[in-house]
């Protein structure tokens, strides 16, 4: 049985006062929640703040990006061992934001996956399909693609050691969501090209989470598939009562 993490995805907010805020309202509300790993992604500005309110709890803390190298002349950037050193965990990697915005590739989501598991962290590697591919019957093919060139280019060794995110991009801040069917059905597809690349055994324990308007009422329908093992939430998890409600989703 894969074990289910939910995860919140803060992208450009919160400071440090509100982040403390956050975690102070947020903790009481998850110390009973067994069922699942918790984790928070703050921004960069925002980590350290994090780890200090998120200790002696059972919520572990992401960064939202970082970059392939150890060091450099990279301005702007940061590498896996500030996050380790800062006390990271985790590291959302390929997020469609980055991916839309910044001019994340396929290239530098394998880079980016390698330089974090090197330094130890377990990375959240994204993929997903945008409205117009969706509609043009090309889900399949793009998450195949984005698989393949990414999480595809690891070492069996490695792909252990990372999840994937399913992000719909179409549903990602629009109120949209995919049905649980839609998303179980590309969790599965997911599923199998890590089974063709890699064999059944790690694809089996691949643990993949749904991420595109995740809210409270929805989360349980989501999770009631057996394909999800869980979500990335973005929205929803600023407000404390409401990503208490997310991770509670089986109480």
């Amino acid at each position: 049985m894969r074990r289910r993490v939910i995860a919140g995805n803060w992208k450009m907010f919160k400071t440090q006062a509100e982040t403390r805020a956050f975690f102070a309202a947020f903790a009481p509300l998850v110390s009973r929640a067994k069922h699942c790993d918790m984790v928070i992604a703050p921004p960069f500005t925002a980590i350290r703040a994090a780890v200090e309110a998120a200790r002696n709890t059972d919520i572990a803390i992401s960064a939202q990006n970082l970059h392939w190298e150890k060091e450099g002349a990279f301005t702007g950037e940061i590498s896996a061992a500030m996050l380790v050193e800062a006390g990271c965990r985790y590291v959302i990697i390929g997020h469609s934001e980055r991916r839309q915005f910044f001019g994340e590739t396929d290239e530098s989501v394998a880079k980016k996956t390698k330089a974090a598991l090197a330094a130890g962290l377990l990375p959240i590697v994204c993929v997903g399909e945008t409205l117009a591919q969706r509609e043009s019957g090309q889900t399949h093919k793009v998450c195949k693609t984005q698989f393949l060139d990414g999480p595809g280019t690891l070492t069996p060794e490695e792909f252990s050691r990372i999840l994937i995110a399913y992000e719909p991009v179409w549903a990602i801040g629009t109120g949209r969501t995919a049905t649980p069917e839609i998303a179980a059905d590309v969790h599965k597809f997911l599923r199998e090209c890590a089974a063709e690349k890699f064999s059944a055994s790690p694809a089996s324990a691949l643990r993949i989470l749904y991420g595109g308007s995740v809210k409270p009422d929805n989360i349980k329908g989501l999770m009631a598939q057996e394909e999800l093992d869980g979500a990335l939430v973005g929205g929803a998890s600023l407000d404390a009562k409401s990503f208490a409600s997310i991770v509670n989703f089986a109480s």
